[in-house]
């Protein structure tokens, strides 16, 4: 009997707990915020960097689901954790819970007083149930059954919130456009990938569960810091100077063979031109880019400016507007560099400062130079025949571009294949080539070689903190 009660007790506080997530999420939700993704972000931000990478590794293009998922069974275990405790010591122990996520709600990258408000009533739920405590399961399961429905009445209206701003970007209207489909010559290969990614196929990867909402009539891009000549731009001067290039965009999470990449055709002001007519003063050396949340990613001013690196402002992609997670709207983008250094989403200011700039990534460990993206070759069709196998894919070396790409069965010698057109250097080029192979289990690996001559590194490493390296490998049979 008593083994049964002490099971009981912790299914009803587990079901408290929820409860009082989904009133504290509902709160938040009626102004489109979220405290799930409050407390989420915070995780991110302050978890030991093997935890993220980790994390990152395991769950793969699910990361945001994964972290979410995280949150409700931190607060039910909270729960579980605080109804264990005495009368005396659960009240201050909740109120000190309640504190530290109001207090995620009320910083700087999330401020929100819905966020607030819902940290405060999602305490004060779970100390008034855990004082109460439902009575037996069916107690339990109606708590547990309100929490779920509170949590998914809130995350209807978090959608009704991002239905609006996804209406209020298409009234934006085209930005830049694709007159003609851009071919290479390879596009009867089944399964291989396109030689432009769809807006919907792109990778998504920051550090915020959920994208910032802006208003793109009154969003204005601000230049600022140690300039002669201020700006304040809007979305329609920005498109006035814009112009179209082609590139891949690489995840420094992208190990070899994973799609944490995608090729785009981007319309963008160059930044030189932006910091011409900015003027930057002596004493400006780095450009910070900041995002609405308060995120920064900073890159040196000297070879933006002289366009060593061309770097751009980018407002849309593939003749549309970025979408919302794509940082809508406006994001920097340097090709060549991973996503992480190139530059931060939902743009809302580029300030020219000195040195004494400290980045997000800086204090988490990563190093403050920049990280290029390393010659890549990915293989997406390996078909085998009865003496012979059809193999095909892409590979990337921006921004110089891809001068060859090799593949070796079974660790032989490197053969070389055939190479579609070439979009543009900075994109990715697609490849095919048809291997002649005896019956049996065989081991493929790519590589490519880019025009500055260097070749891709085999040796596997990963992502923290200096970027992937490693082959491609796939097995077939013949």
């Amino acid at each position: 009997m008593r083994t049964n009660g002490k099971r009981g007790g912790v299914l009803g506080a587990a079901a408290i707990g929820v409860g009082a997530l989904g009133v504290g999420e509902l709160i938040a939700a009626s102004r489109g915020d979220s405290l799930i993704d409050a407390i989420g972000r915070g995780m991110a931000d302050t978890a030991p960097v093997p935890v993220v990478e980790t994390t990152v590794a395991l769950s793969g293009k699910h990361d945001k689901a994964v972290t979410r998922l995280g949150v409700g069974v931190g607060a039910v275990a909270a729960a579980v954790g605080l109804a264990a405790l005495s009368d005396q010591a659960r009240t201050p122990a909740v109120a000190a819970f309640g504190a530290a996520a109001a207090a995620l709600g009320f910083r700087r990258p999330t401020r929100s007083p819905a966020t607030v408000a819902g940290a405060a009533a999602a305490a004060g739920v779970l100390g008034l149930g855990l004082r109460g405590r439902p009575h037996g399961r069916f107690g339990a399961l109606l708590w547990a059954g309100a929490g779920a429905g509170l949590l998914a009445g809130a995350r209807a209206l978090i959608h009704d919130y991002d239905r609006r701003q996804r209406a209020a970007i298409r009234r934006v209207g085209p930005l830049g456009g694709i007159s003609m489909v851009p071919q290479d010559g390879l596009e009867d290969e089944p399964g291989l990938s396109s030689l432009i990614t769809g807006n919907r196929s792109f990778y998504v990867a920051d550090v915020n569960l959920s994208p910032p909402r802006i208003d793109p009539t009154r969003w204005r891009l601000s230049v600022t810091g140690k300039v002669a000549h201020p700006l304040r731009l809007s979305l329609a001067e920005l498109a006035a100077d814009a112009v179209e290039f082609d590139a891949v965009i690489v995840c420094v999470h992208n190990r070899p063979g994973e799609r944490r990449a995608g090729n785009g055709r981007w319309y963008g002001v160059p930044l030189a031109e932006l910091l011409e007519h900015a003027i930057p003063e002596t004493g400006a050396t780095r450009l910070v880019t900041r995002a609405v949340d308060g995120y920064t990613i900073s890159l040196p001013v000297e070879p933006l400016r002289s366009g060593a690196w061309p770097g751009y402002l980018v407002i849309g992609v593939n003749g549309e507007p970025l979408a919302p997670e794509h940082g809508f709207p406006a994001r920097v983008f340097v090709p060549g560099l991973y996503g992480q250094y190139t530059g931060a989403k939902w743009l809302a200011e580029l300030e020219l400062t000195d040195d004494s700039h400290i980045d997000y990534w800086w204090k988490r460990g990563w190093p403050s130079d920049p990280i290029w993206v390393t010659p890549q070759a990915r293989i997406d069709v390996a078909t085998p025949g009865r003496a012979a196998a059809n193999v095909a894919g892409v590979a990337w070396a921006p921004p110089h571009g891809v001068e060859s790409v090799e593949l070796r069965v079974d660790e032989g010698d490197w053969r070389p294949v055939d190479l579609g057109t070439e979009l543009a250097p900075a994109a990715w080029r697609r490849w095919r080539t048809t291997l002649d192979l005896p019956p049996g289990e065989h081991t493929i690996q790519a590589r490519a070689i880019s025009r500055s001559g260097e070749i891709q590194d085999g040796t596997p490493r990963s992502p923290f903190p200096s970027g992937p390296t490693g082959f491609h490998t796939v097995t077939l049979e013949v």
